[in-house]
């Protein structure tokens, strides 16, 4: 196994065994994606159904035709992640009650391509769920304040101008 740059990261059995905890958190609230894989490389993505959504999942992999239960699931997850490692992974698959699918279970490389992401380069190892981006400031910008940005918006500075009577004189 490869040096792992993810050492906290779940693997395939501690999610299967707590499928039924994930969809608990997915369906209260908790809906922040992340990646698990043996050896501690990222090799799949659960996501909320809603991000899913957001991101327009069904247009960049096709209308789902089924929604497996959570304890199908429990079963196939393994043998999913195998899929994934040999290539051979499909469509996204969809997780829920009935026919209301409550999350999605994808490959990172199906998640960096919903998200819009790049491919990391051959040989690092990369949690699309976790990455960080160069926030630096560009040559040439320069800071402004929040009344230079709702300046020119009459809704923005009409918002502003609520908060800042929210928090009263001490939080100005």
């Amino acid at each position: 196994m490869c040096a792992s740059s993810y050492p906290d990261l779940r693997s395939v059995a501690d999610v299967a065994a707590d499928i039924a905890g994930v969809v608990q958190r997915m369906t209260h609230g908790e809906t922040h994606a992340f990646a698990f894989g043996d050896g501690g490389v990222p090799e799949a993505v659960i996501a909320s159904y809603d991000q899913y959504d957001d991101l327009s999942g069904d247009e960049t992999f096709g209308k789902y035709r089924d929604v497996v239960a959570p304890e199908v699931l429990v079963r196939q997850l393994p043998e999913m992640v195998e899929a994934i490692r040999r290539g051979t992974f499909g469509p996204p698959v969809l997780v829920g009650s009935g026919a209301e699918p409550v999350l999605v279970v994808m490959s990172t490389q199906q998640y960096r391509t919903l998200r819009g992401d790049d491919e990391p380069p051959p040989g690092v190892l990369d949690d699309p769920t976790v990455r960080s981006y160069a926030s630096a400031p560009t040559p040439g910008s320069k800071p402004f304040s929040l009344d230079e940005w709702a300046k020119d918006d009459p809704f923005t500075q009409q918002m502003l101008d609520e908060i800042r009577q929210e928090r009263g004189p001490a939080d100005r």
